[in-house]
């Protein structure tokens, strides 16, 4: 069955294109997918991401491998201390601005936020990247989204991971930019036509519980959000869908679950044998063609 990757890894073979999904903590699973074509000596030709499929995106254009990547997630976000201490560090201006209108939802500043957990491999500037990057942000005024591949790469990633009701929406080039995910939940059809084979990971995922118990207020908020991102998904899929499509189970994590970091990685683990079983397909199918 693995005939078609091993031949893809001694030969240059197809070319790969990776959309990496938005989806709070649950986008850690996109680690599992990295760690995956590290593991077959597969690198994307081109790399497209929303929210925190961008940060991921962002790491492995800059040449971070998997786990690289894995690594530093577990030692930041993965741990309450570590987190509290890189927010810390924001003091004395920083940290004002950072939560500007104190601790309360929709005020966190994530454009001052964020540069204190990216790893520092990933650069400032687009230019400074290996591999092309699209970066999807949601124009809130124009209704429409806009996709970053040039300038400053960190307010890029700010503006793609501005989750509407947690944090400030970013303003790029003088529009105001919020969530990427929103308008553009995995952006697969912005690789259209730049690789032979185009690999879309959804880390969307579900409202999840027995059917039967009211959510909070801010669960239903983010349930709704949940809901209106996998009807744009499904929209797209019948339009010009991408050659392999991955679903990690994540639905029974919050977007914010970020110290459940290990759990996610746990849960999401059967991904890489999904990749490889789908990309062998892809492949074959090629070589008949």
């Amino acid at each position: 069955m693995m005939q078609g990757l091993e031949t893809s890894k001694r030969s240059a073979g197809p070319t790969v294109a990776i959309a990496l999904g938005g989806g709070g903590a649950r986008g850690l699973a996109h680690i599992h997918v990295i760690e995956t074509l590290d593991e077959l000596g597969i690198r994307p030709v081109a790399i497209a991401g929303s929210s925190i499929g961008a940060i991921m995106g962002a790491g492995m254009a800059v040449g971070m491998s998997g786990a690289d990547i894995r690594e530093h997630t577990l030692a930041t976000v993965g741990r309450r201390k570590e987190i509290i201490n890189r927010l810390w560090s924001l003091r004395p201006a920083s940290f004002a601005k950072a939560m500007t209108g104190g601790f309360r939802f929709g005020q966190f500043n994530i454009e001052r936020i964020l540069p204190a957990f990216l790893p520092d491999a990933i650069p400032k500037d687009f230019a400074d990247l290996h591999i092309p990057l699209k970066v999807m942000t949601t124009d809130y005024y124009g209704q429409t989204e806009r996709v970053c591949e040039a300038g400053d790469l960190h307010q890029a990633l700010a503006a793609s991971a501005a989750l509407p009701a947690v944090f400030m929406p970013v303003r790029v080039n003088g529009r105001v930019m919020i969530d990427g995910g929103i308008y553009n939940p995995v952006p697969f059809d912005h690789l259209t036509g730049l690789a032979d084979i185009v690999i879309g990971v959804d880390v969307v995922g579900g409202p999840d519980g027995d059917g039967e118990t009211m959510p909070s207020r801010i669960d239903s908020l983010f349930g709704a959000s949940q809901l209106m991102m996998q009807s744009i998904i499904a929209m797209k899929m019948k339009a010009h869908p991408p050659d392999i499509l991955l679903r990690p189970e994540v639905s029974r994590f919050r977007v914010m679950d970020f110290l459940r970091a290990q759990e996610v990685l746990t849960a999401t683990a059967g991904v890489k044998d999904q990749l490889k079983t789908a990309l062998d397909e892809a492949i074959e199918a090629r070589m008949k063609v």
